[in-house]
């Protein structure tokens, strides 16, 4: 298994999917970077030789921001939202939706799974 930039890269997939495991790529991106390096997209990743994966790695530490580095921004520009107080900040510290989804129903997961409906509470009485 081929590794680039400390991710491992799955043999049986093309070059062109394979770079998708690295956080931070995409299908587009790793065209760029493909197209750049002068690798076929359809080459599997258990043909690329050591010396195409240098080449790829120099590319991708050149200009791009992945992996620990891509989550050290988001994060960092997450806490700036809060400390701003602004709308989006506040839904970040609830544990909210903050693109605009709807909450009364479909968020679920954000919330915990907690059941608000009419009968999720009820103490159960037995009839006699």
């Amino acid at each position: 298994m081929p590794r680039i930039l400390g991710v491992n890269i799955p043999e049986g997939k093309r070059m062109e999917i394979a770079l998708t495991y690295i956080k931070g790529i995409g299908v587009f991106l790793s065209r760029k970077i493909l197209k750049e390096t002068n690798i076929s997209f359809d080459k599997r990743a258990k043909d690329i030789t050591s010396e195409e994966i240098g080449k790829i790695q120099k590319v991708i530490e050149k200009d791009y921001k992945i992996e620990g580095e891509l989550g050290r921004i988001v994060m960092m520009n997450i806490k700036r939202l809060k400390e701003i107080g602004c709308y989006r900040g506040t839904r970040h510290a609830n544990g909210l939706p903050t693109r605009g989804q709807r909450t009364k129903t479909n968020n679920r997961t954000v919330r915990g799974n907690i059941r608000r409906t009419a009968g999720s509470g009820k103490v159960k009485v037995e009839k006699t």
